[in-house]
Order: C-alpha cells, then structure tokens, then sequence
C-alpha cells in the first residue's frame, strides 16, 4: 500500500476542510449527546442520506433517479414521527444533531471525492487527515479544558487506567475511520450514510435497555418506517447496479463540474473510470 504525495498548498486547500468539518461533526454529536437520548440522536442521523442527495444534487449537480428521491421520503418522514413522538426532546440538542447530519453529509462528499476521483485509499485519507484534525481539537482543548486536565492529574495519583481508556478509544476511532473511508471507496457517499443507519435500531434498543429511555409507540413506528426506507434505499441501489452498459446510472456528474470541485491531488493518476 503505497503513500500518495500530496503537495503542502493542496493539503492545506483540500484535505484541511475535510478536516475541519470531521471535527465540526465530532463535536456537534458530543454536544447533541448532553441534551438528548441516544436513540433519538441517532435517529436523527438517519437523515444523512437525505441531506448527502440534496447536497450533492445542489452543489456538486449530480444526477439522481427519482426511486432514490422515493426511497429518502419514508427515511424523513419516519424521523418527522419520532421527532415529533420523542419523549425527551430538547431543541438545541436536536438542532446540534441536525447541523451534525449537514456536517456527516459534507465530510462524507469530500471523502468521496478524495477516494473516487484520486489514488487514495483508507490509509491515506486517514494518515493526511488526523493530524488537521489533533490540531483542530487539540488546541481549543487545551486551551478550554487545560486547567481542568491538570487538576485531574494532582487529584488521581494513578492516572493510568483512564489513560489505557483514552489510548483504547483512539484505537476504535482509527478503525471507524478506517472501515469508514473503505466503505465510501468501494461505494458511495450515500450509501454510506444509509448503511450506517441499520445501526439506529441497535442503537434504540440498547439506549432502551441501559439508559431506560421512554420510548413511544408512534416512537418506535417513526423508527421502523425510517428503517424500512433505508431497506427500500438498498433495492433501489441494487437494481440501479444491474442495469446494463450505457444506462445513466445514479449518481451522475457533468464533467466540468467534477474537475472544478474534485481535489487538485494526484492530478496526473485519475481514476476517471470511478467518477
């Protein structure tokens, strides 16, 4: 697995907000997380497909077939249900949760474009983006949370096993973000997102389980209906990749409007068959 060469100017023009907003959607979802339930943050999440189709239809003009459109409006309306079902609603934490969907959406794009339409590769997105993104949460948590880090350190004379806790969570991280830079290289950007939402019923039930959140019938209902359009999503995308050569498939971008958006990395190794 060779390292991709990226010039410093395209790091910084390219990669960086890549960066940026990964850090944007970590904190947004911790945020979320102090104000309301888990399951309810993650049905919220289930609404990332949707805003990944319109952002990518506004912006980067890509084409959809209109049984993706069908396939995202059980997805939404579901979450409208149990919204508006939710026993613990809060609206900053559900706010923070939708802007974190916006921000899962763009991440997930530029993702896609770095692994689609260059030679890159899991390890490479990953080895290019965490040190952006130590430096982006490292510096304001130090700054905010310095003091506090200290004071912990005089209280705790034995500090290592939160630090083997600590060091353990960065692990998994960088397998998530691994395992999630290899799903979008192999797929899509919103298949990634409507994969990622067969984990929204795992993550009711344990919330229910643990935590002992109410949760509703037209609660549970909302739920079921987001899950069953992520399903009709799949069937969809399944007939679409059975079509024969030649057929527009989705998504579908105009030349010039890829090479405008696309990162300037690598220009010379294009994987155009990918885009």
């Amino acid at each position: 697995m060779d390292l991709s060469v990226v010039d410093p100017e395209d790091r910084w023009k390219r990669i960086f907000p890549m960066s940026f907003v990964f850090c944007v959607n970590i904190v947004l979802g911790n945020v979320s997380l102090r104000y309301i339930p888990v399951s309810f943050m993650q049905t919220i999440k289930s609404f990332t497909p949707a805003t990944t189709v319109i952002l990518q239809w506004l912006v980067w003009r890509k084409y959809f077939d209109w049984r993706i459109w069908a396939s995202l409006i059980p997805i939404v309306g579901g979450i409208l249900l149990t919204s508006i079902t939710e026993l613990s609603f809060n609206m900053f934490g559900f706010c923070a949760a939708l802007f974190g969907c916006l921000a899962t959406s763009t991440k997930t794009i530029l993702a896609e474009s770095l692994l689609h339409g260059y030679k890159f590769d899991s390890i490479n997105t990953v080895y290019y983006m965490a040190p952006f993104a130590t430096l982006i949460l490292g510096v304001p948590a130090m700054l905010l949370e310095g003091n506090g880090i200290m004071e912990w350190f005089e209280t705790h004379p034995s500090p290592w096993p939160a630090l083997i806790i600590i060091f353990s969570s960065g692990v998994l991280a960088f397998c998530l973000n691994f395992s999630i830079f290899y799903v979008i290289h192999s797929t899509t950007a919103v298949t990634f997102n409507v994969a990622g939402n067969l984990k929204v019923a795992v993550a009711v039930l344990i919330s229910w389980m643990i935590f002992k959140n109410p949760i509703s019938g037209l609660n549970a209902v909302g739920c079921g209906i987001t899950l069953v359009g992520c399903t009709f999503y799949g069937y969809v995308r399944h007939l679409l990749s059975q079509q024969p050569p030649g057929t527009p498939r989705t998504p579908r971008t105009p030349r010039n409007r890829m090479e405008q958006l696309l990162p300037l990395v690598n220009n010379n190794d294009k994987l155009d068959d990918k885009i």
